[in-house]
């Protein structure tokens, strides 16, 4: 049974919305940031990543980061470029990528069904990603970055979202990256009463991207929860600002991998090594290959793709954690071949979201770096199917878009 609950939003001014509503602060670095907000001083990115506004050589987690982005946000609440709704509502975001249309119900999710695991994870969070969201929300008062829930498709939910989606939208723009975003406000009683009891009847929610913003909003909660001694638990503290959309509506992106050294091997020790565990064919030394099916994979060296399949008895087919693209991957070639033991700390491996297309990938090794790997997506199936086992995914298994954008709505904790 998932709980979700209306909230009073803080959102931009109708007029103000293509300005504020910024990516999130974790897909870009301060330098493409600042680049980002050059013309644009509303940009919520002055908000989720404010150290663009101080001086280049501050530290990110300098105290100054995080109260310059409290400065900036109740700056952008005082000068009514953000308002405050009047009563607790819901609404619906829809994005729409090259056609692709997504829409999700934006809502706060309990930080006590988090606990009990009816709002599942798939991923583990480092420790400094979280102490530093943790600080911008304390600091804040406030949730900016909604995390992106998902839930196994129920038409009725669907049919109700395809009614409201007939009447005239908030907002209804189109980014710089040509993502279209339009937003409705769920205002009506009953409509808001349906959605609150239909996700009563949804077993479980899981959360597709936003894993350290999620446990970030929980700890915060957990703290504010020990520290009132008049907690009743409907403070704002114990929900969380999510957008929750249905699996059917979702694509997961390739989130593919650049290694910068060979381990020592020359290019012919290399490809033997590899051999033992996939069948290794020469594709095309301009045409980047993008695998059309599960264990199979491209790979860039020297100025050449090749197709990988992986060998049948290499892998455990019936588990769903080792049979991932992405654990073959880790398993039977960069961590016994290349020596990548742990890809979240090591510095020698880069991820690059399939976002940015294959040619990124030979761009990058033909400027200097050794070999890359081009992926199969994960499918969203697979994601719940592991997060309901209670197991976790290697790093970098997904990758979401289009990006739910900062901005659009703001959960104040009390």
């Amino acid at each position: 049974m998932a709980t979700i609950r209306p909230f009073a939003a803080v959102r931009p001014a109708k007029e103000k919305a293509n300005l504020i509503a910024a990516l999130p602060y974790d897909v870009m670095n301060s330098d493409e940031a600042r680049e980002m907000v050059k013309d644009n001083p509303l940009s919520f990115l002055h908000v989720d990543k404010s150290e663009i506004d101080l001086p280049r050589e501050i530290d990110l987690y300098d105290e100054k980061v995080y109260q310059k982005a409290k400065e900036n946000l109740y700056s952008l609440i005082d000068n009514n470029h953000l308002i405050t709704e009047e009563k607790p509502c819901l609404y619906l975001y829809q994005q729409i990528m090259n056609g692709h249309a997504q829409t999700g119900l934006v809502a706060c999710s309990s930080v006590q069904e988090y606990e009990n695991d009816i709002i599942k994870k798939h991923e583990h969070t480092r420790a400094e990603k979280e102490a530093d969201r943790i600080k911008h929300v304390d600091t804040l008062n406030a949730q900016t970055g909604p995390i992106f829930l998902t839930y196994r498709a129920q038409q009725e939910i669907t049919d109700r979202m395809n009614e409201i989606m007939k009447n005239a939208p908030l907002y209804d723009f189109t980014a710089e990256d040509d993502v279209k975003h339009i937003v409705w406000i769920i205002e009506n009683e009953a409509d808001i009463n349906f959605f609150t009891e239909k996700f009563k009847t949804v077993n479980y929610l899981y959360i597709a991207d936003g894993h350290h913003r999620c446990a970030s909003a929980v700890r915060v909660g957990q703290r504010r929860k020990a520290a009132n001694p008049n907690h009743t638990g409907n403070e704002e503290y114990n929900y969380f600002l999510s957008v929750i959309f249905p699996d059917n509506q979702l694509a997961i992106m390739d989130y593919n991998r650049i290694v910068k050294d060979l381990n020592g091997n020359s290019k012919e020790e290399f490809l033997n090594k590899v051999a033992e565990m996939f069948e290794i064919k020469e594709v095309s030394a301009d045409q980047p290959y993008h695998p059309e099916t599960a264990h199979t994979f491209g790979m860039y060296l020297d100025k050449m793709w090749y197709k990988l399949s992986a060998k049948a008895g290499t892998y455990q087919e019936n588990d769903p954690v080792n049979s991932l693209d992405v654990s073959i991957m880790q398993n039977n070639l960069l961590n016994p071949i290349l020596g990548i033991g742990d890809p979240r700390t090591d510095k020698r491996i880069d991820f690059v979201g399939g976002i940015r297309g294959l040619n990124e990938l030979s761009k990058r090794v033909d400027a200097g770096e050794a070999v890359a790997f081009s992926m199969y997506p994960t499918s969203i199936e697979q994601l719940m199917n592991i997060a309901d086992a209670g197991q976790v995914m290697p790093p970098k298994s997904t990758w979401f878009e289009p990006k739910l954008r900062s901005g659009l709505f703001i959960h104040l904790l009390g």
